[in-house]
């Protein structure tokens, strides 16, 4: 399958990503929902899949966005695959904030391959394979880099503000950070265990319940 201006894609779930992917591919002259569907992206809650699969005509390629649900929920179609984009979405912005993101292809013929490769093209996302089965290891490395990044974001916040530091001002911190490609920095990567104590004696003083959460972290961080 090539996307082209007279292809149709049906688009199956208007939230975040499917709102986003509608927009991006109207600016590309897909046309969404309209007639006929060369294509139709399931784009529902991870639970929904199977039930919504379930329930449509067999004949045109199917695909879904899920990161972790593998190709068996898209039974019983065989022209199947999965494009997943390995970005976080908001309802606040447009089809821009695909822009630069990756995507993870599944398919199990080569026919969705290029279906799969297709389509990311057509959305703006730069595509990679992903095996069937190596879909959960994927999806929580995903999730700990966006997912956990939001829970240290708000145990910092705790910490500054019971300092009576404004919180915003951890953001350009942790935007340097990646921007310095995750080069490690601190008292953990000095070796400096009396500051990690303190760290920990502050902790336990005013936010008792971040000190595990606090511990894991440094283990884990420790070269």
């Amino acid at each position: 399958m090539e996307l082209t201006e007279r292809s149709r894609v049906k688009i199956i779930g208007r939230g975040r990503v499917g709102t986003a992917f509608a927009a991006r591919l109207d600016e590309r002259g897909v046309l969404v929902n309209q007639g006929d569907a060369d294509l139709v992206l399931l784009c529902v809650p991870d639970a929904a899949i199977a039930s919504v699969a379930a329930g449509l005509p067999v004949g045109p390629w199917i695909a879904h966005v899920s990161g972790a649900t593998p190709l068996v929920a898209l039974a019983p179609h065989a022209r199947r695959f999965s494009v997943h984009p390995l970005q976080t979405f908001t309802r606040t912005r447009g089809a821009d904030q695909i822009d630069g993101a990756w995507a993870a292809v599944t398919a199990e013929t080569a026919a969705g391959r290029r279906a799969g490769w297709a389509l990311a093209a057509w959305l703006g996302l730069r595509a990679f394979d992903l095996a069937d089965d190596r879909r959960a290891i994927y999806h929580a490395g995903a999730s700990i880099a966006s997912n956990f990044l939001v829970t240290i974001h708000r145990a910092a916040v705790r910490a500054v503000a019971a300092a009576g530091a404004p919180p915003e001002a951890l953001l350009p911190l942790m935007r340097r950070t990646i921007d310095n490609g995750f080069d490690l920095t601190g008292p953990i990567a000095r070796g400096d265990r009396a500051t990690v104590e303190a760290h920990l004696a502050a902790i336990r003083r005013d936010l008792p319940d971040l000190e595990a959460f606090y511990r894991v972290l440094a283990e884990a961080t420790h070269p």
